[in-house]
């Protein structure tokens, strides 16, 4: 690699937004400001939301009259 053209690599604070939760981490930033965390997020924590998509395939089978 050549010298004097990378950035320095250094701990950074991470803060979540949603939550305040914070940590650290590597990065060439020194902040870091996130809108959600795995401490938050629904993905994560279990609560998430399950998206009733029922009745597309049969809208769209009536739209276009498909049997």
């Amino acid at each position: 690699m050549k010298a004097a053209i990378h950035p320095n690599y250094k701990t950074a604070t991470v803060t979540c937004m949603s939550c305040g939760t914070t940590f650290e981490t590597g990065s060439t930033a020194e902040e870091l400001k996130v809108d959600v965390c795995s401490k938050c997020h629904p993905f994560y924590t279990g609560k998430q939301r399950m998206v009733n998509a029922g009745g597309r395939v049969d809208r769209f089978k009536k739209k276009y009259k498909i049997d």
